[in-house]
């Protein structure tokens, strides 16, 4: 595989990443929303990646195949008081899991920054093998 790949299959990551990163900030956002008048609440979205063969070497990099929701009932909180609450007195309010949230969150900060590192690392290499052809 060429040197110049790494780079491809690390860009597509780290793009499959930022897309990841937006979608759980969304989710995130709207963590303490309660249902609207069509009486739904936000529904937390999850990104499903797919492997993305990159040329004719057989290099796999990743993409988002798609941005799904996730179909869990929303949290009901009994609070007859609220605006939002319907004939019974529940609030809906959105099925998003903060903490699962924060770890993807991690996740996909921590896989970004590694791959912004292998594409330093081969950069790196690159300028060396540069500096050895001009000696």
């Amino acid at each position: 595989m060429s040197m110049f790949k790494i780079f491809d299959v690390s860009g597509s990551a780290v793009s499959a990443q930022s897309q990841r990163l937006n979608v759980v900030a969304s989710n995130l956002a709207n963590a303490d929303t309660v249902a609207g008048p069509g009486g739904q609440a936000y529904k937390a979205r999850q990104v499903v990646f797919q492997t993305e063969l990159m040329g004719a070497l057989g290099a796999a990099g990743v993409r988002v195949a798609a941005v799904g929701e996730d179909n869990t009932p929303g949290r009901r909180v009994h609070d007859p008081k609220h605006p939002g609450a319907d004939a019974e007195g529940y609030v809906t309010y959105s099925n998003v899991n903060t903490v699962e949230e924060m770890v993807n969150m991690i996740s996909a900060s921590r896989s970004y920054q590694n791959n912004l590192e292998v594409m330093n690392s081969a950069k790196s290499l690159l300028l060396k093998t540069l500096q050895m052809g001009q000696s």
